[in-house]
């Protein structure tokens, strides 16, 4: 018991001064839109300037986020995939045979309005992902949105009835398939003689595009990947939590 009391106390200190050094640093900070700061003056005007140009993606987040940072966004993705992978391990335990599942009847006027709002913000987020490198979305707004309708489903019909549509299998495998495509698109650009997550070399096996075309295609696949990641990651941690990692109820 002592030894829990001085590791506790010895991460209370840790985290005090971290914080503490934090602070500080706050004062070597410019100030708030500081239009001569360093990344005003330097960073951020070359990405206005040369982000259409470059990636022929009028979306300027997008393509800093998915191009020019690729790589950071990259392990963003996978840090979600760890998330869920994380709660899983954490909460998933073996059903015990005297446990029995609830009977979840919910109320009728949230079934129906649920049947008729999981279509269409499954086809908006689909639309978000498809379009997020052109206007305002993107694969992790995309994937919240897939993720909260079947989130949305297990409320109403109750967990049961959703993991039927999409396994607890499913969604891992998903979830690791995002991820895959994120990092695969990257190391088919290193296969084609460029560097990781330079897609310009894919005009090579993209037909009719050329090195810019080429980056602004690659971006919907990467986004394509971020989505199936963070739509099944959420729904997988849902689950566990509102399950008690049993997968045999809901809230």
């Amino acid at each position: 018991m002592s030894l829990l009391k001085e590791f506790k106390v010895l991460a209370f200190l840790v985290v005090l001064v971290t914080g503490a050094v934090l602070v500080y640093a706050i004062g070597d900070f410019p100030d708030w839109g500081d239009p001569i700061s360093p990344a005003s003056e330097h960073v951020s005007s070359y990405y206005i300037e040369n982000a259409i140009h470059d990636t022929a993606v009028p979306n300027i987040v997008t393509a800093l986020l998915a191009d020019y940072r690729g790589f950071d966004t990259m392990f963003e993705t996978v840090v979600v995939f760890v998330a869920g992978i994380a709660v899983l391990f954490m909460l998933r335990r073996p059903k015990r045979e005297s446990e029995v599942s609830m009977d979840v009847s919910g109320s009728p006027i949230v079934k129906t309005a649920t049947r008729i709002m999981v279509p269409m913000m499954q086809l908006f987020a689909l639309y978000i992902v498809a379009h997020g490198h052109h206007s305002p979305g993107g694969g992790f707004q995309g994937g919240v949105i897939l993720g909260a309708s079947l989130i949305l489903m297990a409320i109403a019909f109750g967990l049961p009835s959703a993991l039927k549509k999409i396994s607890n299998k499913a969604t891992v495998m998903l979830s690791a398939l995002g991820v895959l495509i994120f990092s695969g698109i990257g190391i088919l650009c290193m296969f084609l003689g460029g560097n990781f997550l330079d897609y310009s070399v894919l005009s090579a096996i993209l037909p009719g595009t050329d090195r810019v075309m080429a980056r602004s295609h690659a971006m919907l696949g990467v986004e394509i990947g971020v989505a199936l990641t963070v739509m099944t990651a959420m729904f997988s941690i849902y689950a566990d939590l509102a399950s008690e990692g049993q997968l045999d109820q809901g809230l």
